[in-house]
């Protein structure tokens, strides 16, 4: 029935035809689709209890929902059984997003709305779903997205060091200026009056810098102002007054901890040059540990997408350099030559006379591990709070037992308690961030590999133990935790090596100290 079904629109709208949500599934403008609606209520006659209405060119297909319609604008050649059945979807879908049958409310959840529409019709045909799975499908992760966010977070993290560093080198400047007895310079091309040429920005910029430690050899040099920021021992960070008045205010402030910031960035930037043959090899960890030591459960999963651009590529076979020591479970597409992969460890299709689609990611190997051996914990976390007379003591440390990965961007999430002003930072490795709003303290590595395997954190804040759990972890990295890779392509006729290009991508999906 469904060849019958060709569904030009789904729209909801007022009793009056004013549209609140509407989607096309053809091309159609906006004014079109508009003076449809507009026309629909004057069409509709006085005590009729029919559900469609008709005009020359289409039909509507309607229900009422209180004060608003739910209209499918459909040819005239379909199927109004199908019709129907297809209106009591799209109506079953509304309460699933929105509590009452408003029009301020259709118009906060538009788009849950429309992303739920989209399961149900696809180019005007009715998909074979139902509501539990449009649920299921409007409520999956997306990965993209995942990546998009942490390259966005990451730019702005950058940002803001280059910020701090500028800041610095324009202090520092400032000081030696005024050492050798001149006028500091001018910056940014305003002559040299100093700060009253700085822009605002600028000199906010500065007064956020933390005062540059002293080297070893030189006597200590004190802050210009007293400093109200309590210490928990020797390395203890002392931060001016500006940083400890926005800190207490909740905002978030970075102070320098001594590790330039890498070019993070730059570890989820694509290959800019594909090949015309490019291989993405993903992997995802799913984790969570007792905050006592032990793993609950620990799942890898990973997968080789092949795209082929050159037709001249199509007909290749791909070697598989499988150095898996840990047991991960691997499984081929099924149009892959499984005994051909046993054998020689080669991808290649079970008919060598056919090619890999065209401009399409195949997904050709897969695999899987899943396992409660501490032993295999890319990152372990410890983290330790001991109650004092006001609060807590907590030390938090990491070590990155696989050494042969490098993760990046590392964020520690600790959360901390609620209305009782930020925490007071002792010891630290990398930098750390206090956010007041979501009652986190987010503990930020740049780079975590065998040069930098382990490192702490340690903070005071008025608290109980329980309140620091549970623990979360995120990071990227461009070595896949399997060490599963794809070291050479090869025509199917002749067996000459075919350029490829490729791109490795290891991420969290959750990693959580319970």
């Amino acid at each position: 029935l469904s060849s019958y079904l060709v569904l030009l629109a789904a729209a909801i709208c007022t009793k009056a035809g004013k549209a609140i949500v509407s989607r096309q599934f053809v091309e159609m403008t906006r004014t079109r689709i508009e003076g449809l609606l507009a026309a629909f209520p004057k069409l509709m006659g006085t005590g009729k209890q029919h559900t469609f209405v008709e005009t020359d060119s289409v039909r509507y297909v309607y229900q009422p929902l209180e004060k608003l319609y739910m209209v499918l604008v459909t040819t005239k050649n379909s199927n109004i059984l199908e019709d129907l059945e297809t209106l009591r979807l799209f109506s079953r879908v509304i309460p699933e997003y929105c509590r009452v049958l408003e029009e301020g409310e259709i118009s906060e959840h538009c788009f849950d709305l429309i992303f739920a529409f989209d399961e149900i019709v696809a180019l005007g045909y009715r998909e074979n779903v139902n509501l539990a799975q449009i649920r299921t499908f409007t409520e999956m992760d997306s990965h993209e997205e995942k990546v998009f966010r942490a390259v966005r977070e990451t730019q702005e993290r950058e940002a803001n060091a280059e910020m701090k560093r500028k800041a610095k080198e324009l202090q520092q400047a400032r000081r030696d200026a005024e050492r050798a007895g001149r006028k500091a310079p001018g910056f940014g091309g305003f002559g040299s009056s100093g700060m009253s040429n700085l822009s605002p920005a600028a000199i906010i910029a500065e007064s956020m810098v933390e005062p540059e430690k002293p080297k070893m050899a030189s006597a200590p040099v004190r802050p210009s102002g007293p400093s109200k920021a309590l210490k928990l021992g020797a390395k203890g960070k002392e931060v001016d007054n500006f940083v400890d008045k926005l800190m207490s205010e909740g905002e978030n402030v970075i102070p320098s901890a001594g590790k330039k910031q890498s070019d993070v960035s730059k570890v989820l930037q694509p290959p800019v040059n594909t090949e015309g043959v490019h291989l993405k090899i993903e992997e995802k960890i799913s984790l969570t540990c007792g905050r006592d030591g032990g793993l609950q459960n620990m799942e890898v999963l990973g997968i080789i997408t092949l795209r082929v651009t050159d037709e001249t590529n199509g007909r290749i076979r791909l070697h598989v350099n499988n150095n898996d020591k840990k047991g991960v479970q691997l499984q081929t597409h099924p149009n892959v030559d499984k005994k051909l992969f046993t054998a020689d460890s080669l991808i290649g299709l079970k008919n060598p006379d056919k090619a890999f689609p065209l401009n399409n990611d195949v997904g050709i190997l897969k695999w899987r591990l899943q396992t409660t051996e501490e032993s295999l914990i890319p990152l372990t976390i410890n983290c330790w709070p001991s109650e004092n007379g006001s609060g807590c003591d907590v030390n938090i440390e990491y070590e990155l037992q696989e050494e042969s990965l490098e993760l990046n961007d590392v964020i520690i999430t600790i959360p901390v308690p609620s209305g009782v002003g930020a925490p007071v930072i002792g010891d630290l490795d990398g930098e750390y961030r206090h956010d007041s709003r979501k009652n986190i303290l987010e503990w930020c590595l740049p780079v975590i590999d065998e040069n930098n395997k382990t490192g702490s954190l340690e903070f005071s804040i008025a608290g109980k133990p329980n309140d620091f759990f549970p623990v979360s972890v995120s990071f990227v990295s461009r070595r896949n935790y399997s060490d599963i890779q794809v070291d050479s392509v090869t025509h199917v006729e002749g067996g000459s090596l075919v350029k490829f290009s490729t791109e490795t991508l290891f991420v969290v999906d959750k990693y959580e100290i319970l």
